[in-house]
């Protein structure tokens, strides 16, 4: 770096200005978006008949009550309790020389040698969490603890019917590309009230659902669309997780379920409370 040179100011020039503050630049909404892709991984589990089961999930970067570092994945229940076997399949990224990407999934230990589950469901709601081992790439991706909406948050952020909200998926088991990043999609809250959390857990947003799409974070950032004359959030937030799909019989009605942020810090004040289980990718 360097600074710019500029000559003295003759005399008669030199009088004291107060010059005005500089205002910080706020992160550009798209680059808030890709920190959400880039915490957005695949899991699967080959089934042994040519097809495999496929569940999205993301990455919170939640300390442990220490305050030391941890990575914590979070994903649908019902994502890896239909996994039998034990090891599953994460799907990391690799950035290769030249701006390339590749595909590069290593195995995930969900299950220990009794084939018990190695993650911690919430007691209530289709949520897991379990903490990883992460690539150093990943874990400095992995969303803040604090982005996980409260119900006093999406009150005071006037979030209601009508807002869009973003979410990320492998819906049957796609990507957006060979490298294996999540597919960005939009959809509208279609259900009122939100709040209370504990009278509402879930909440409804005009988005079909595929499977591949359970566990994939719902989310607001800046490049999605508020009502007028609404509060805007000062920074990113999760909203909740994709859990399923409202349908009433064999015709889907293009509507998804999602349970609220706050279910996943309940279930990571489990994890807390639960045995460590070194988990390796």
């Amino acid at each position: 770096m360097f600074e710019l040179q500029t000559p003295p100011q003759p005399a008669w020039e030199q009088v004291q200005v107060q010059e005005p503050p500089i205002a910080e630049l706020a992160a550009p909404a798209w680059d808030l978006t890709l920190g959400l892709i880039s915490a957005t991984v695949q899991v699967d589990q080959n089934n042994g008949d040519g097809t495999r089961r496929v569940g999205t999930a993301f990455l919170i970067n939640a300390p442990r009550p220490d305050g030391t570092p941890r990575t914590v994945l979070v994903t649908a229940h019902h994502v890896l309790d239909g996994m039998a076997g034990r090891d599953a399949r994460i799907g990391w990224r690799s950035e290769m020389p030249g701006g390339g990407w590749r595909f590069a999934p290593d195995p995930l230990r969900i299950r220990n040698m009794m084939g018990d589950p190695a993650w911690t469901k919430h007691p209530e709601r289709d949520i897991a969490v379990m903490e990883i081992s992460a690539p150093p790439v990943f874990a400095r991706a992995a969303i803040p603890l604090g982005w996980l909406a409260s119900g006093e948050d999406l009150d005071s952020w006037q979030v209601g019917p009508g807002d869009e909200l973003l979410t990320l998926g492998f819906p049957r088991g796609y990507s957006s590309n060979t490298a294996g990043f999540p597919i960005l999609r939009t959809g509208r809250i279609a259900s009122w009230p939100l709040t209370p959390v504990q009278s509402f857990p879930v909440f409804l947003i005009d988005f079909p659902v595929f499977p591949g799409n359970s566990g994939g974070p719902v989310f607001w950032t800046p490049a999605a669309r508020k009502l007028p004359g609404t509060v805007q959030p000062d920074h990113p937030f999760i909203a909740g997780v994709l859990t399923s799909e409202v349908r009433p019989s064999d015709e889907p009605l293009g509507i998804g379920v999602v349970a609220h942020a706050v279910y996943v810090r309940e279930a990571i004040a489990l994890l807390d409370a639960a045995p460590t289980v070194g988990q390796g990718p």
